[in-house]
């Protein structure tokens, strides 16, 4: 026999449910990405540049990610690294994106561990797609990608100075050594 809540009971929750919710969401303000991300130019090898710090990065140098059509759909992803230094052990880590955004293409899901998905939406890109500005909605990521292992220092400071628009503190950013 299952238990039955009270009614009140349950109109409660579902209100404290509502209002953890609504707070959740109004931490920040809604992400703009970009109009649209034709995919087959984003595929390809990105050197990351700068990034927020992120636990699964740790000690990583060199970093790089490389994104190519999955043979059942989607995207595959293998990101690389270095550790510690450039002639470090290498650490390597394949996963799978699938866009949630058709209109766009520009707010990916991004899995290295099914089924734990993250979000992955592109905030700002190149004309050339050569460089990238990747983050998620509740701004604890943010990556900094380049086409080439070394970004012109001005592209590098326009980048930077658009994050604070955007609900990013770039003084959190850390610069990712590349050879």
């Amino acid at each position: 026999m299952r238990p039955h809540l009270p009614r009140c009971l349950q109109v409660a929750v579902l209100l404290a449910l509502a209002v953890l919710l609504a707070g959740c969401a109004g931490r920040h303000p809604p992400l703009p990405t970009v109009e649209y991300v034709d995919l087959d130019r984003y595929l390809g090898t990105w050197f990351e540049i700068a990034r927020y710090p992120a636990p699964f990065q740790d000690g990583c140098v060199a970093t790089s990610a490389t994104y190519s059509r999955h043979e059942r759909g989607g995207i595959r992803v293998i990101n690389r690294c270095a550790v510690e230094d450039f002639e470090g052990e290498l650490r390597e880590a394949e996963g799978r994106a699938r866009v949630v955004d058709e209109t766009t293409n520009a707010r990916l899901k991004v899995t290295f561990f099914w089924p734990f998905y993250g979000d992955y939406w592109v905030l700002g890109l190149g004309q050339d797609y050569d460089w990238a500005l990747v983050g998620e909605p509740s701004r604890r990521y943010l990556w900094i990608l380049s086409r080439t292992r070394q970004m012109d220092p001005a592209l590098f400071e326009d980048i930077v100075g658009r994050l604070p628009a955007l609900g990013y503190d770039a003084e959190r950013l850390l610069i990712t050594p590349q050879p």
